[in-house]
């Protein structure tokens, strides 16, 4: 039986959060929000504990874990050599949805860092997760609280559909201000390296530390989470087209009609008269699709859409976290 508690995301009630941090203390897993999604949490130093939130979610255990920790004293239990770049950073963006990838100390539970000798940590800019995180007095090992492959959970709603029965508690703190994962940054070498687009964008980074490069290997992608795998997915197929004209989706969305049942998530909504057709719009702009994105796809898949084509938004500072998400999530990706 999983327990959802509806706690005020700006005053946190004391009593809820000491229960959720009783839970860790006892090794459970506790769903809370962030800025950015809802996350699934753990005691980072507890490798049993750690295995619990693979088990629930059903991940690959080669998917390193992001470490939430409340203020900066915390960070030094987890990581090592943190950089100047680092803490010039960690001044500017923390809390905030930057993940840091640092040299990892042994007292982590080797199953955060799916055996490598590294550690993704952030700060989370959210009452809820930063009140449990201090009452629990221990670094919470986070990955998004949903089954592994699946849409983040950007409300409790989610985290539910997806979790109940395999975890304690669900902290419910409303929707989520963001909605899409954190930035994640190689810190472990000479020059900073994205690993993973999010909110905090590469002209972000590059104004604090200088040179910026982003990850062009397997090996440097395999240090961040939610890289590896195809993520975000609904179960109805995602055909995403990166530049749409009206006409090209007016005509895509007749041609699946023959035979599907269509939902369309974009700002140039397709003038369809059909009853197995279903339109989403967004604004074209990063933060209305990052804000709706994962909750529309949850919406498309309970409307029994088959198939779900998306507008791309343009490729450049937070629009490129949006389009990462999109790329994981698509079946099929139209380019011209």
């Amino acid at each position: 039986m999983t327990q959802v508690i509806q706690v005020d995301p700006d005053q946190p009630d004391a009593q809820a959060i000491a229960q959720a941090a009783a839970i860790i203390h006892k090794g459970g897993l506790v769903a809370f929000p962030t800025e950015t999604v809802y996350g699934l949490g753990a005691d980072a130093m507890s490798e049993q504990a750690v295995r619990r939130i693979f088990a629930a979610k059903g991940r690959p255990a080669d998917n390193p874990l992001i470490v939430h920790i409340s203020n900066r004293a915390m960070l030094d239990l987890v990581a090592a050599d943190v950089s100047d770049q680092a803490e010039a950073l960690i001044d500017r963006y923390w809390p905030g949805p930057l993940t840091l990838v640092l040299k990892r100390k042994p007292e982590v539970a080797a199953s955060v860092s799916a055996g490598l000798p590294t550690v993704a940590v952030r700060m989370p800019n959210n009452p809820i997760a930063l009140a449990l995180i201090r009452a629990a007095a221990t670094p919470i090992a986070a990955p998004s609280a949903n089954r592994s492959g699946r849409p983040s959970p950007t409300s409790a709603a989610h985290v539910l559909a997806d979790l109940a029965g395999r975890i304690e508690m669900i902290l419910d703190g409303g929707a989520t201000n963001i909605g899409i994962e954190s930035t994640v940054l190689d810190m472990t070498g000479r020059v900073p390296v994205i690993l993973r687009p999010g909110w905090i964008t590469e002209e972000q980074i590059a104004a604090v530390v200088g040179a910026v490069e982003r990850a062009a290997s397997l090996q440097e992608l395999q240090r961040s989470p939610g890289t590896r795998y195809r993520h975000y997915s609904p179960r109805a197929r995602v055909v995403l087209v990166e530049q749409a004209t009206l006409d090209l989706l007016e005509r895509m969305c007749n041609e699946y009609l023959k035979s599907e049942t269509v939902g369309f998530i974009g700002h140039t909504p397709p003038a369809i008269d059909d009853e197995k057709f279903r339109a989403l719009i967004l604004r074209n702009e990063p933060a209305d699709y990052a804000a709706r994105l994962y909750a529309a796809l949850r919406e498309m898949d309970e409307g029994g859409a088959s198939v779900i084509v998306i507008e791309g938004i343009a490729d450049a500072g937070e629009g490129a976290a949006v389009m990462d998400r999109l790329r994981r999530a698509a079946s099929e990706t139209i380019r011209d």
